[in-house]
């Protein structure tokens, strides 16, 4: 999905638009139990947020999310924010502060739209697949996600890879673990789509 970006359209604007194309495949005939929402960074917030905007305007879920390396907490709270700071070779806590501020454009990071690893209410949420690696500062944010989905009694699967960057699974075809990524991303949609 091509959806607007900040800082010319920020946030909500890129929520509405994920929200406003899921509400168009359901209004042409799409089934929801066929319809997963995916992403990878930025993209992986936007399929939760996107699933999350669907249940409050009282559409039938999607029957799964998968995310790679999603961002999940705008308040850049994550202790991976510290910790993983030397091995991350794309982003650090300063490099991702202004960006968040585009994007935030003066609303509260803490919203659930903004960070649902912090105050989203993820009761009912479909099954999710959070994949993430051991070498990002973002790697907190799907371990809290899946913990607050865990807790909301969510069908969740926190899928951590070892030594790889953000997004490794766009190097697909030429590292392992990313043709393995995939491999399980494929396995969870066979078992979720109907």
């Amino acid at each position: 999905m091509d959806y607007r970006l900040a800082p010319e359209n920020p946030f909500p604007a890129a929520v509405d638009d994920g929200a406003n194309a899921y509400r168009a495949l359901l209004d042409s005939g799409e089934d929801p139990e066929r319809i997963a929402l995916a992403g990878d960074s930025a993209g992986g917030s936007l399929a939760v947020t996107t699933a999350l905007r669907a249940r409050e305007s009282g559409l039938p879920a999607p029957a799964a999310v998968i995310t790679f390396s999603g961002a999940f907490d705008l308040t850049l709270g994550g202790e991976s924010m510290d910790t993983k700071a030397g091995s991350d070779p794309i982003f650090t806590r300063e490099t991702l502060g202004p960006l968040v501020g585009l994007y935030c454009a003066g609303h509260d990071p803490r919203h659930p739209h903004l960070s649902p690893a912090l105050s989203a209410d993820l009761t009912g949420f479909p099954a999710t697949l959070l994949q993430t690696g051991t070498n990002e500062v973002l790697l907190d944010d799907s371990v809290r996600m899946s913990a607050r989905a865990t807790a909301a009694g969510m069908d969740v699967v926190l899928d951590v890879t070892a030594d790889v960057p953000h997004v490794f699974q766009a190097f697909h075809g030429i590292l392992d673990e990313a043709d393995q990524a995939i491999d399980r991303a494929g396995l969870f949609l066979s078992q979720h789509l109907r």
